[in-house]
């Protein structure tokens, strides 16, 4: 084996130190043990720390949440990590702490796809940047997207490995694939992983089609063959994140619905096998939004972004509040002054934290590249970027995503089209990199400039045209045609105030343009350095690199910097502080009942109560099917009383009389963990067992689907003497124990999912069935006995095993690869010798 050339090596190192040292500046507070304010992290905190208690005492994980929902299964939230490999992303981002380790883990994978395009290092370090430093990513860090965070920094060094196969360099290409394959998948974020697939698909396409014309056929076959083992290697070593998270799927809102709820009431409907369109469609881009990319403000940066105190605006706003004072609803009034200080005017709905951008520099010089570098890479770059971009705009582009949501395999499992523009942002840096190899370290040297000097102000000049047009055409207007109205009449006299908020946005669009006719001008002036020798092409990257990464860390700061750092245990504290409402409830010992908490607001979007007790709510993208729809058809308005008694609603907090204080409610109804009914009543659709649950009595009426009839068992006799008392209430095992005089129909207040909790009477397994839509049923036969539900899904072995056989065929191809590496470096050194 050859020795190290540091020579060589030294430029990687130094590339190695500068993404370090920029990550370590940037996020400096980390260094001192300071963490991020993270809201879904807060979120997720909340709903898995009835998991980590459980950890604590039994050394793993539960498979059941006991404290979401009133009970979900934990794949998304805790789980064992039961591989046999080592921890890949702590060896990558060399064990630093977050939010350090996400900008370094992403230029480091950058920085891959960059030497294998054998782009120049230092070109590699301005682009490896401008993709770390792209807004998106401290927008998402802060919001707490830590999974899409690692899933989009694994993208680069994925297409890396694939273009390695694909360009016959089979060792090393299937080690780096078959390792950012295990990466990206293990990173569970399937909708990144999703746009991730469609750019390799037109990328592989693209090659393809070259091989074809080429009659490369092994080429081919090896390459593509290679891929697909490397993709099942690493698909196999994620299988514990990957196929009980499927199978729970299909219960969910994303498997599909055929019960429609849009006018409150339960409707029968077509099946659908995913999202509803309308919810699909939420965060879409507005199209003039894409231009965001080249200019971070045009269009006001994020929702919530306000005119300045001081401004023409917010005065008039402050005097047209005054105005209304007392003549509207203060609810009115705070939705008419929001409506007008707001600077942001966007599309995207009905937020968005931040804008795409990706450096103006780098989108000019992604444009040069497409319209004057020849490139092999350059056609597919532009496809990819140009369909994930019409993806972006989800409703805005309404045939062409529609026909997508209804034919392209799993698109309509996905919601935030806007999301799809993580390629753009992987794929400009990308190509940005390829035109500075070109311009300044070109073999032709200045003549392919003076050939195509034209065509670069032609590029140029065309996308400040584009852009102009734009904004002549932009309609600048507030987009809500109630409020709009309302203020033009004369009694109200806000019109004044509307001419100014367009006149605003004309101002923010026109500063956009401003931005790209300055970069362009620095652009041009970089060029004509080189093409007069003015300055060697390296110190024009290093010029060009400082300026893109001061251009990207001021806009990055808005929405990512020191004031957002807290101490942990600050952050707990202030998060989960336990009031006064939770310590009287924890005073119960009961280990079933349940809490609702009203005083969070949307207690079905609030994890907080989750901390501490088994809550009716919950946060969670993928909610069970049934308990969503029971949430929107009878607890959306008006809580419906029956439901809460049957879910074991003992405690209810609710704001106290005083401004922060809480109060609990007792529910004196609650029914307990079980009870028998006096009668079964069979319906035949989900429909009809939906409908039935809104105002019924529990304990006297049982409603089943006619479906499960031969399941339920004989008619029950009801027993006033009978009784079913709870033994014992784990996560993944509860035990109950019957006595009865004859057969009785139990109700269990658990919610049923079938795919994986198994009854058990006196140790034999029995049939259950679904009762009262949401919850468990089960017929007990007379006497005493011992009835059990464990859970105790076979998909977790399953994945188990297909994880460890996975492990293993990933080390061999690795050190078969290796093998082969070191094989080829021996007979090389032999050959030149000889």
């Amino acid at each position: 084996m050859k020795s190290i050339n540091w020579k060589q090596a030294f430029p990687h190192l130094f590339a190695i130190l500068v993404f370090l040292i920029i990550a370590v500046i940037y996020c400096h507070p980390a260094l001192s043990g300071e963490v991020l304010q993270q809201g879904d992290i807060l979120h997720w905190k909340g709903m898995a720390q009835d998991a980590f208690n459980y950890k604590d005492l039994h050394g793993h994980f539960p498979l059941w949440n006991t404290h979401a929902f009133s009970g979900m299964p934990n794949y998304q939230i805790a789980m064992n990590d039961s591989g046999i490999l080592p921890n890949f992303t702590a060896i990558l981002t060399l064990w630093l702490p977050k939010p350090i380790s996400f900008f370094f883990l992403a230029c480091i994978c950058f920085y891959i796809l960059t030497q294998t395009l054998r782009l120049k290092p230092v070109i590699g370090v301005l682009v490896s940047l401008a993709f770390a430093y792209a807004t998106y990513t401290p927008v998402i860090i802060i919001a707490g997207h830590e999974t899409k965070m690692f899933a989009m920094a694994y993208m680069p060094a994925l297409i890396a490995g694939l273009i390695l196969l694909y360009e016959g360099r089979y060792a090393i290409g299937m080690i780096v694939t078959t390792l950012f394959a295990t990466m990206e998948i293990g990173a569970n974020h399937p909708q990144v992983t999703y746009y991730l697939l469609i750019c390799i698909a037109i990328m592989t396409i693209s090659y393809l089609i070259s091989w074809i014309k080429a009659a490369k056929w092994k080429r081919l076959v090896t390459a593509l063959g290679l891929a697909i083992v490397a993709a099942a290697i690493g698909l196999g070593n994620q299988a514990m994140a990957i196929f009980p998270t499927y199978q729970y799927s299909k219960y969910t809102i994303r498997g599909g619905s055929a019960i429609d709820l849009s006018s409150g009431t339960p409707k029968a409907a077509a099946q659908k096998t995913g999202l509803d369109e309308s919810y699909a469609f939420q965060y879409s881009l507005g199209k003039a939004e894409t231009f965001e990319l080249a200019m971070p403000n045009a269009f006001g940066g994020y929702t919530g972004n306000m005119f300045d105190e001081g401004s023409d605006i917010y005065n008039q706003a402050m005097q047209l509040g005054s105005q209304l004072n007392g003549k509207l609803p203060p609810q009115q009034l705070n939705s008419v002054l929001q409506s007008v200080v707001s600077k942001y005017w966007g599309g995207v709905v009905p937020f968005t934290s931040g804008p795409i951008y990706a450096g103006t520099l780098i989108v000019l010089l992604a444009i040069l590249g497409w319209v004057v570098c020849p490139s092999k890479h350059k056609w597919w770059i532009l496809i990819a970027t140009l369909i994930t971009t019409f993806m972006a705009w989800g409703s805005y582009l309404e045939g062409f995503n529609q026909f997508l949501f209804d034919h392209l395999p799993l698109y309509n499992k996905f919601r935030a089209p806007s999301m799809a523009m993580i390629i753009p942002q992987l794929l400009l840096p990308l190509m940005a990199g390829v035109a500075l190899q070109k311009l300044f370290f070109n073999k032709e040297e200045v003549s392919f400039i003076k050939k195509n000097n034209k065509q670069i102000l032609y590029a140029l000049g065309g996308f400040i045209v584009l852009l102009l047009l734009i904004y002549v055409g932009n309609d600048y207007k507030l987009n809500n045609p109630t409020i709009v109205d309302f203020l033009r009449q004369p009694q109200v006299g806000g019109a004044g105030i509307l001419t100014a908020l367009e006149s605003a946005r004309k101002s923010m669009f026109l500063a956009g343009i401003g931005r790209v006719v300055l970069f362009s001008i620095i652009l041009l002036a970089a060029i004509y350095a080189y093409t007069k020798q003015l300055l060697k092409p390296g110190v024009i990257i290093g010029i060009l690199l400082i300026i893109t990464m001061v251009d990207l860390l001021k806009i990055d700061s808005i929405y990512l910097n020191k004031d957002h750092y807290m101490e942990p245990e600050t952050l707990e504290a202030s998060a989960f502080a336990e009031s006064s409402a939770d310590q009287a409830i924890l005073q119960d010992k009961d280990p079933h009942y349940r809490v609702l908490n009203l005083a969070a607001g949307d207690p079905f979007t609030d994890a907080s109560t989750s901390y501490y007790h088994r809550s009716l709510g919950g946060y969670h993208a993928a909610k069970l099917l049934i308990y969503q729809n029971m949430v929107a058809a009878h607890m959306s308005g008006q809580l419906s009383q029956p439901i809460l008694n049957m879910l074991d609603t003992r405690y209810v907090i609710v704001p106290g009389q005083q401004q922060g204080q809480l109060a609990v409610q007792k529910n004196p109804g609650a029914l307990g963990a079980a009870w028998f009914v006096q009668h079964v009543t069979a319906v035949p659709t989900d429909v009809e067992a939906l409908k039935s649950i809104s105002n019924f009595n529990p304990t006297d009426t049982a409603y089943i689907l006619q479906s499960d009839l031969k399941k339920a068992g004989a008619v029950p006799q009801y027993d006033s003497t009978a009784t079913i008392q709870l033994v014992s209430y784990d996560n993944d095992a509860i035990q109950y124990k019957t006595t009865a005089k004859a057969p009785q129909f139990a109700v269990l207040s658990e919610i049923y999912y079938p795919a994986g909790w198994n009854a058990y009477i006196d140790g034999k397994k029995t049939d259950y069935v679904q009762t009262d839509y949401v919850l468990r049923g089960i017929a007990v036969p007379a006497g005493q006995h011992e009835l059990s539900f464990k859970f105790e899904p076979s998909v977790i072995q399953q994945s188990k095993t297909a994880g460890f056989v996975s492990g293993i065929l990933f080390w061999i191809s690795i050190l078969a690869s290796v093998f082969f590496i070191w094989r080829r470096s021996q007979k090389q050194s032999g050959d030149a010798k000889a």
